[in-house]
């Protein structure tokens, strides 16, 4: 039910971050692996420098929509079934791995980033999206008190008070570009709001 709700505003949602996620596709080449590619609304974003897309959903409703976001767009994307914990690829195998708006839902958000680590050449990139803690005072008070409850019940699992800049640095990953934005889509802050954006690199 939460993927078929979020499937039908995820155009609406799109627009409002159409600039943030053009620029977390800037600079990607290769091979691309994007876990958690929900309906799939980022495949339009990618440069011609990609050379393929291996989208991992583990949603069934998402890959449907995925696929159709797939068969739309000149850059070559599979989508196949798989979780973040487990993710279906080889050692080294991709170029450069995208998280958008997923690290809020994966089970283990450490054992995610070990295996987006793993599936990275030397040197490949990490472009992540993500809605994320706040950084003190009241609002992150809320989020503590929204994870602990209701939150991730009613949002199909998002934790919207996680700390994933510092998630992403723990799991080894050298932090290249890193902004913080306040996305207000009613212009009005809510627990989701705070965002980061940007680009850390495999050793």
């Amino acid at each position: 039910m939460f993927a078929r709700i979020f499937s039908a505003g995820s155009t609406w949602l799109t627009e409002i971050e159409k600039e943030d996620r053009r620029v977390l596709a800037e600079g990607l080449a290769g091979r691309v692996i994007e876990v958690g590619c929900g309906a799939g609304v980022n495949f339009a974003f990618y440069p011609p420098e990609v050379t393929e897309v291996v989208a991992v959903e583990p949603e069934a409703h998402f890959r449907g929509e995925a696929t159709k976001a797939a068969a739309k767009v000149d850059v070559p994307v599979r989508v196949v079934p798989g979780v973040a914990e487990r993710l279906p690829a080889e050692n080294g195998e991709f170029d450069a791995a995208v998280l958008s708006l997923v690290m809020c839902s994966v089970q283990d958000p450490a054992t995610a980033l070990a295996e987006v680590s793993r599936v990275l050449r030397p040197g490949g990139q990490l472009h992540f999206y993500e809605h994320v803690a706040a950084r003190g005072g009241v609002l992150r008070a809320i989020q503590h008190g929204m994870d602990a409850t209701l939150w991730p019940l009613v949002a199909g699992g998002c934790h919207c008070g996680r700390d994933t800049a510092n998630a992403i640095r723990d799991a080894g990953f050298e932090m290249v570009s890193l902004r913080h934005l306040a996305v207000k889509p009613f212009g009005i802050p809510s627990h989701l709001a705070p965002h980061i954006l940007g680009v850390a690199a495999r050793p």
